[in-house]
């Protein structure tokens, strides 16, 4: 288990990606490419506007709350647990487990907000990451070798735990 340090807390605050005011003004940059989501707002919301993420991580929950716009069941669910302020050995082989088998929803108990970083490092290049950003909009992230060694570098930094 790898398991966040105090000082990328603020870091990881920030957007990994380009921040937009809102999911339809990313529409017309994510046509023709995976989508990947991570959050239940994005995802449900992503949906209604006709568009499968090829994955998409969810927790149910949305800024700590249970979450109003959980989206329909559209692809097998696999489900893992990944506690708060970690990314699990468990969630790492969910979205390897996911990538063979498109589309595919990762329910995780706990939390999902630090699952973008394994996302990108292991999904294809060429797609893109949304993810929301809480009272602000939806981070978009290009998956290329840029993203994938900034996630790399990230994950480096975090204290490994002994178990999954």
């Amino acid at each position: 288990m790898f398991r966040l340090p105090e000082h990328l807390r603020r870091q990881l605050k920030r957007p990994f990606g380009t921040l937009y005011p809102s999911l339809e003004s990313v529409l017309p940059l994510i046509e023709d490419r995976p989508v990947y989501t991570v959050g239940d707002v994005v995802t449900h919301r992503l949906l209604r506007l006709g568009i499968t993420p090829a994955i998409a991580i969810i927790d149910g929950m949305s800024m700590r709350s249970p979450c109003e716009k959980r989206p329909q069941a559209y692809a097998p669910l696999i489900h893992t647990r990944n506690p708060a302020g970690t990314i699990t050995h468990e969630l790492i082989e969910a979205i390897g487990r996911a990538l063979k088998e498109t589309p595919a929803i990762i329910f995780v108990e706990g939390e999902e907000d630090l699952a973008v970083i394994p996302l990108i490092i292991a999904a294809p290049d060429g797609g893109v990451v949304l993810y929301g950003q809480p009272d602000e909009g939806v981070v978009m992230r290009l998956i290329d070798r840029r993203a994938k060694q900034e996630a790399e570098s990230i994950l480096s930094q975090f204290l490994m735990n002994e178990g999954k």
